[in-house]
């Protein structure tokens, strides 16, 4: 399966829609959102992908029952607060915000995972550790480092790549 990851989009909706219309032509099957989505309003953007998003919050989203209710609005859009374990077709995945290091560091040792999905940083990393491989897509917005990024992961071939904007 081919997954889109995404996280810290912080409100950047010319981004996000740039993303959005990526992973549309790339025909993933599911989005990840690693949160910081930051204002309610930027998840009725997401309606334009053709598959399924699962969030969870960030460090920055800060009214988190509107988010809430915007996800339940949106159709195709799930979140799962701070912590979501999702598997697909056998693979599976933790997807966290990763501004509690503790809670990070633990999911990735517990080698309980195939990938262990987060954000924070802002700074895109792939990296393997034993059998969980770890990426951090960084950030959508391209605020921080000056470079919008988002990641795909191929769950058959276990491999991730950063796509740049």
């Amino acid at each position: 399966m081919l997954i889109g990851l995404i996280s810290d989009t912080h409100d950047n909706l010319p981004q996000i829609e740039k993303a959005i219309t990526y992973l549309n032509n790339a025909g993933v099957q599911l989005v990840l959102h690693a949160g910081d989505y930051c204002a309610p309003f930027t998840i009725t953007k997401f309606k334009a992908l053709n598959c399924r998003v699962v969030g969870v919050f960030g460090n920055n989203d800060s009214d988190q029952e509107l988010l809430k209710k915007r996800f339940s609005e949106t159709q195709n859009c799930e979140i799962h607060g701070r912590f979501a374990q999702i598997e697909v077709e056998g693979y599976k995945i933790a997807l966290l915000h990763g501004d509690e290091p503790e809670l990070l560091f633990a999911l990735i040792y517990s080698q309980k995972f195939n990938a262990v999905i987060h954000g924070h940083t802002h700074n895109k990393s792939i990296e393997q550790r034993e059998n969980t491989l770890i990426i951090n897509p960084g950030e959508l917005c391209g605020y921080v480092t000056g470079t919008a990024t988002f990641a795909l992961l191929d769950t058959v071939k276990n491999k991730a790549q950063i796509i740049e904007l």
